[in-house]
């Protein structure tokens, strides 16, 4: 993971011309967009547990293949191995599945974080990581409500893992993300968030006794591009309910403001130094490095 010089000193010109006139610092795009956001519905009514979708995810973004079913013990949450998970809970209803990967939110507090903008909102709706302006300081970790992001820390050449929606390999190329166009059960729906969240409130008024009447990721962190419907409370489906409806991002604005610059520009000024004293070393001594 690698920040070119060129890349650090258009971070570090944003950032004092921001501080010294004042200007609110914006490292999210709004709710509303030129062009609306995407994102996935997800029908845990209709989820069977075939784990199909982790297969799909997995071969499509060159990730081990998932452990067999019956190695599965307890809950599971995503790792740096594998960026989505199905979870079998027994409820009021009885068994449910449920499954995990990042909610794309609407203002991502991950991408808020992120001093150089590797973690980002794209205009289409899926939060991305980019390789080439991460400078490995996890913040995005941190600072998710969800706990999403991963870290290789066992890599040589570690990376950030999450649910990117298929953003780059399939849906800029006009196709559904993997676990979408594979799910048997048509469990997952692909749209755009205006489209899902009328969808889902459709089934919850023609279904009320299959159907909590609630749309989770509607409102939750300011709102998602993943959202879910479910026959049973959220909480049942190992679903944070204490999360809260305000977006992160709206939390840092009044204290930005008022810690000291040095605060901001030390971070990024570190990592510049550190890339171009790098850099600019002779050839011959690289071997040594």
């Amino acid at each position: 993971m690698q920040l070119h010089r060129r890349d650090f000193f258009k971070v570090m010109g944003a950032t004092g011309i921001t501080l010294a006139l004042g200007k609110e610092l914006k490292a999210a795009p709004d709710a509303i967009s030129k062009n609306e956001f995407h994102g996935i519905l997800y029908d845990s009514s209709r989820c069977t547990g075939c784990r199909g979708c982790e297969y799909d995810c997995s071969e499509a973004n060159n990730l081990p293949e998932p452990i067999p079913s019956k190695e599965i013990k307890g809950p599971r949450k995503t790792d740096e191995t594998r960026r989505t998970v199905v979870n079998e809970y027994n409820t009021s209803k009885g068994k449910v599945y449920s499954k995990f990967q990042c909610m794309h939110c609407n203002q991502p507090a991950c991408g808020s974080a992120c001093l150089t903008q590797a973690m980002t909102k794209t205009e289409e709706g899926p939060v991305i990581w980019r390789a080439d302006k991460c400078m490995g300081c996890r913040y995005c970790m941190v600072s998710c409500p969800f706990d999403i992001p991963k870290f290789e820390y066992h890599s040589a050449n570690p990376k950030i893992e999450k649910c990117t929606m298929c953003f780059d390999t399939r849906v800029q190329k006009g196709e559904l993300p993997a676990c979408v166009e594979n799910c048997p059960n048509e469990a997952l729906t692909f749209g755009t968030r205006r489209e899902l969240i009328h969808e889902a409130r459709r089934r919850i008024y023609e279904k009320p006794d299959v159907y909590v009447d609630q749309i989770y990721g509607e409102h939750e962190a300011g709102g998602t591009c993943w959202l879910y419907i479910s026959p049973v409370p959220f909480k049942e489906i190992g679903l944070n309910t204490s999360i809260q409806k305000a977006s992160y991002p709206e939390l840092t604005k009044g204290f930005l403001y008022s810690v000291p610059s040095v605060f901001v520009l030390v971070p990024a000024l570190l990592l510049g130094i550190q890339q171009a004293t790098s850099k600019d070393k002779p050839a011959n001594t690289s071997n040594h490095e």
